[in-house]
């Protein structure tokens, strides 16, 4: 699926949808992806700001997807974990700008073996208001690893 079609679909499923979060732009090369949330009455907390869970939900899948559409069909690639700090309350717009790098990448090559070793790749993301000021940073730990059938090929 091309980026700008996979963006609309991800703009339509539910999860976001409803919590208000809304992929602004995935580069065609899955290296960039921009995501906002605008705050409603639906998406607010007790006290008036973003309900923490909408915070981490609109950084949720995009490490994960980027990853995939820029490894080779040899490896897998799950989420681990994730971490999420609150840096100040989120009101108004906010946005994550997700960018994956060559080094990256080169990274995830360099540490997934021929031996199938697993290795646990950290991506970190600020959430920011519109004044720029960080609201949360999230870190999603990523499972990679070579898939059986391709370990012995690495390199040829």
């Amino acid at each position: 699926m091309k980026a700008n079609a996979l963006r609309r679909s991800m703009n339509l499923w539910p999860p976001l949808l409803f919590s208000g979060i809304r992929i602004r732009r995935i580069s065609n090369d899955f290296r960039a992806v921009d995501v906002e949330l605008r705050e409603r009455f639906y998406n607010k907390n007790y006290v008036g700001c973003h309900f923490g869970g909408s915070l981490f939900a609109m950084t949720d899948p995009f490490w994960m997807l980027m990853v995939m559409r820029n490894l080779d069909r040899s490896y897998t690639v799950w989420d681990r974990s994730a971490e999420i700090e609150f840096l100040r309350p989120g009101r108004g717009t906010v946005s994550a700008n997700f960018r994956l790098t060559d080094e990256d990448l080169d990274d995830i090559r360099a540490n997934t073996g021929a031996e199938g070793d697993v290795y646990l790749c950290s991506f970190p993301v600020e959430i920011v208001n519109s004044d720029g000021d960080p609201v949360a940073r999230v870190t999603k730990t990523l499972h990679i690893r070579r898939k059986p059938d391709t370990r012995s090929r690495i390199g040829g």
